[in-house]
């Protein structure tokens, strides 16, 4: 080909390019295009807001080695041991066994037997004399009591026998402690400046191998997955989710920084499969901190309360949420407020939307326990709520209890059941004839009593063959029912005639 039709071809296609970026830069800059690409002022869109401070916004390469070999040491193997005993059938027989016995001794005998158990997970040294934190579920005896053995190996194999310092259920964490000096630690950091996207290393002994570090980043905060309510019954759950390559044996490990500070304990994984899916979730260690220091100070937690009672199922919250004027349903619904509590006395009241706690927006009642989670009874609070179409925001003194128990429990049972309830009094459940009760006032519309036959007016007396005699009572009953119950009670009208009403309760 001659040089003059080589030279004209690169001269069209220089044209041809330059004519296709002008007519690109006119349909994307311009206020008549079918696509605009930039703000009205020229600037970048709000959400790049600092994204172009230190640089063009390419990512930095990131170092895990220095991190990784800071923590490693620090991150120990825990292993478990729960000698073969015999099961005790403590059933007895009475009206509340529904014949369990009879089915306990038919495949048992008069006494079970339970194999030895052996577990194993991870620990973080937290002090150079060897106080170490884990998850609760990682040192029991696959119930509520403890291992009889725990077993500690550090990453240069030396081996201690550990004793447990305490234990807190509701949070999945466990402090243990190893006679030992100038022990590797790690650092604490703040979970509350964890960030989106971040980069972050899982640190643990999974499945049969060694010590194993895997790196992910953050894909959210403040996560429930409902995970806790299986050992607690005031479970407590604001997880980072990261989709770092967690598996059995990672509980109890280390989530930390690229900077090589704790943020984190890995407690769970959601799998379907049993095994890492993409997604791990870790307990923030502001959260860790305040338990552990209350384990190893009185050897149980001090829980702080700001004295209000809320629907714990997500679903519903939201509903009553988006009712109470907010519509993305952001929020937590307050059904009840004791006259005893922190928030009654800061002013709030029953129907008000609590949004944020200490300046952190929560979505439903296990983001506010999260972040209650992390302070003591006698601080301070600053809570913001929404009332007819206002933000307002106070400060509450944290109590050691949520305020009375009664009012509490009838908060919550009556939105469950759907019906205004109230303790029968004792002298009228003298009247009746019976040791007490709970006096079923008013059957909301659409609840779950209304579906039934029962009348308002009616005295429960037992839920599945348990007697109840206050309120407080029949909310146990229910939480350690199944979903079918059945309610037996009279009418005071009809005095001696019982009455029993079947109920399936919704989960």
């Amino acid at each position: 080909m001659k040089l003059k039709q080589i030279l004209l071809i690169v001269a069209v296609s220089a044209v041809s390019a330059i004519g296709s970026v002008m007519i690109y830069g006119k349909l994307t800059g311009s206020k008549n295009g079918t696509f605009v690409q930039t703000s009205p002022d020229g600037k970048v869109p709000v959400n790049y807001a600092g994204f172009y401070e230190n640089g063009t916004g390419a990512g930095e390469p990131v170092d895990f080695t220095k991190a990784s070999s800071a923590a490693v040491p620090a991150v120990v193997h825990i292993k478990t041991k729960t000698a073969a005993k015999k099961v005790t059938n403590n059933l007895g027989r009475n009206r509340n066994d529904g014949g369990m016995q009879d089915l306990f001794e038919r495949f048992f005998g008069e006494d079970g037997y339970q194999p030895e158990q052996r577990a194993s997970g991870s620990g973080v040294i937290i002090s150079e004399d060897g106080y170490i934190v884990t998850n609760n579920h990682v040192i029991t005896d696959g119930g509520e009591g403890i291992a009889d053995e725990i077993t500690v190996t550090l990453s240069n194999k030396k081996t201690f026998k550990a004793k447990v310092i305490g234990k807190d259920p509701s949070s999945d964490l466990a402090v243990l402690k190893i006679d030992g000096k100038g022990l590797p630690f790690l650092l604490y950091g703040n979970s509350d400046n964890v960030k989106l996207g971040q980069w972050v290393l899982a640190i643990g002994y999974p499945l049969t191998l060694e010590t194993t570090v895997t790196a992910g980043i953050v894909s959210a905060k403040g996560r429930s997955i409902g995970i806790n309510s299986r050992q607690s019954r005031t479970p407590i759950e604001s997880f980072i989710q990261t989709d770092a390559a967690v598996n059995q044996g990672n509980s109890g490990g280390a989530l930390i920084s690229t900077d090589g500070q704790l943020i984190g304990i890995n407690s769970a994984i959601y799998a379907p499969t049993g095994t890492y899916a993409g997604y791990s979730f870790a307990i923030p260690v502001n959260i860790v901190k305040k338990i552990v220091n209350d384990l190893i100070q009185y050897g149980d937690v001090k829980r702080g309360f700001i004295g209000i009672s809320y629907n714990s199922k997500n679903s519903d919250n939201e509903i009553m949420v988006k009712r109470s004027g907010l519509l993305d349903g952001i929020g937590v619904y307050i059904l009840a407020v004791p006259s005893d509590g922190g928030a009654f006395q800061s002013g709030l009241r029953k129907g008000d939307v609590i949004t944020k706690i200490n300046g952190n927006s929560v979505a439903s009642g296990s983001e506010m326990s999260g972040q209650i989670a992390s302070f003591k009874p006698g601080d301070k609070v600053p809570v913001t709520y929404f009332r007819n179409g206002k933000e307002y925001t106070v400060s509450i003194t944290l109590k050691e209890t949520a305020g009375k128990a009664d009012e509490l429990a009838a908060a919550t049972i009556a939105e469950t059941l759907g019906a205004e309830l109230e303790t029968l009094d004792s002298k009228k459940a003298g009247q009746y004839g019976i040791e007490g009760g709970v006096l079923v006032k008013k059957i909301i519309k659409g609840g779950a009593f209304s579906k039934t036959r029962m009348q308002e007016g009616f005295v429960i007396t037992s839920v599945n063959d348990t007697y109840v005699t206050n309120i407080e009572q029949l909310g146990n009953a229910i939480r350690n029912s199944e979903t079918g119950v059945y309610f037996e009670g009279i009418y005071p009208e009809a005095p001696g005639a019982v009455y029993r009403y079947p109920l399936i309760i919704e989960e």
